[in-house]
């Protein structure tokens, strides 16, 4: 094992982070020597919001004029498909929004397969962005990361010695994954000190929703907003009153979000026909999104909601909406704090463009994009609690 204290991690975090810089440069080249670019955003304009009408015309020639310079003097092949998504990708990532996204169509699959929960194979774990790293926030029980003694709170250093700490969290969690039965090295960073783990990648079993009962209190647990949640969560409050339940925990910690409309239909179970979420933008009027009639089976039921600094958007306007009217109680740490709402557009050749469209508020128009729900009773979790498999957050919320 190589120990590294925080400072060398730092330095090699910043050396990096050149490397970055230099390989961003590279990636707003190609947004300067789009070939055929007039007729390319002709075509985009109308998905990002840019009409080309005279005041909000863009004089694209002096990029045509580099890409001319780069194509007569650049000593090297320029692949011009290479060069389209390059300008595609650095065009949106200008607006300087981590949420709006232009995505390749191989990223594109992965998004929805995510968005589904068709994880495939894998090892095993929820990661999260923590302190700048990749790290695991738990490892699934029965799962290959669990058994081999991955922990919760270790830094992804490498996949296959691939040094991979820099990247995003969908970054680290693609290369982790592969074809079921075949292996992968994950290589921690845990109190400075590199530990391997190898493994064979196993199918998941990934549902959005499950409950477990404990006497008369049942706990829902929402993994993501997927089309079929509400659904299944209904399904559960159908078989309460038999079961002699008298109080819900609803569990959205590490929830990251996904459908407004799975979010919307949650909500129903508590709230009849009452506004549960108001969007504001500035290319559109406001839009208010009601709960549906007639489906609240838990409005008089005690519930209770757990959260974390992970909880996001559509799992933040759950527990904001139950908060605001008084349907719940919200325990844990404060939530993530995306008030923002987007909108996906499919482009040529199966890419698509995920823009923010609108930020969203709570009934009581409490905005929450970079500040998150702040719970009623504040219980926090440490690594170790974690991985002592200890939860002070849902024993409190037993007891209340």
């Amino acid at each position: 094992m190589v120990e590294k204290n925080q400072q060398e991690w730092k330095v090699r975090k910043v050396t990096l982070g050149n490397a970055i810089i230099v390989g961003a440069v590279m990636m707003l080249i190609g947004v300067v020597v789009g070939a055929n670019w007039n007729s390319w955003f002709g075509g985009m304009a109308p998905y990002l919001g840019l009409e080309q009408s005279a005041s909000n015309e863009i004089n694209w020639d002096v990029l045509n004029n580099v890409y001319d310079k780069l194509s007569k003097k650049y000593n090297g092949e320029i692949d011009k498909s290479e060069v389209v998504e390059g300008a595609k990708r650095g065009l949106v990532d200008s607006l300087g929004d981590k949420y709006t996204v232009y995505m390749s169509a191989e990223e594109a699959e992965e998004f929805e397969n995510d968005l589904h929960g068709n994880v495939g194979a894998g090892i095993g774990v929820e990661m999260g962005m923590r302190d700048g790293y990749v790290r695991v926030l738990r490892t699934l029980p029965d799962n290959p990361a669990r058994k081999v003694g991955m922990l919760a709170g270790d830094i992804i250093y490498k996949v296959d010695d691939e040094e991979v700490y820099m990247l995003s969290t969908e970054e680290v969690s693609k290369k982790v994954r592969g074809e079921s039965g075949t292996e992968v090295k994950v290589t921690v960073v845990r109190d400075g000190e590199e530990k391997d783990f190898k493994m064979k990648r196993e199918t998941i079993n990934n549902v959005s929703a499950y409950v477990e009962y404990d006497g008369h209190t049942a706990i829902v647990t929402v993994t993501r907003f997927d089309n079929d949640t509400g659904t299944m969560v209904e399904e559960f409050a159908k078989k309460f009153a038999d079961k002699g339940i008298k109080k819900v925990i609803l569990d959205l910690r590490g929830n990251g979000g996904g459908y407004v409309s799975a979010a919307q239909d949650l909500l129903s179970l508590w709230v009849d026909g009452e506004p549960v979420l108001v969007q504001k933008s500035k290319t559109s009027s406001d839009k208010v999104t009601n709960a549906h009639h007639g489906k609240a089976l838990l409005k008089d039921m005690k519930t209770i909601v757990l959260v974390n600094g992970s909880t996001a958007s559509a799992s933040e306007i759950v527990a904001g909406a139950l908060q605001d009217y008084g349907k719940a109680t919200v325990v844990g740490e404060q939530t993530y704090g995306k008030g923002v709402v987007q909108e996906l557009f499919d482009l040529d050749g199966g890419s698509k463009l995920k823009v923010t469209t609108a930020s969203w508020y709570t009934p009581k128009e409490r905005s929450i994009n970079g500040e998150g729900i702040k719970p009623d009773v504040e219980v926090g979790r440490t690594y170790e609690e974690i991985n002592a498999m200890k939860d002070p957050q849902m024993d409190k919320a037993k007891k209340l």
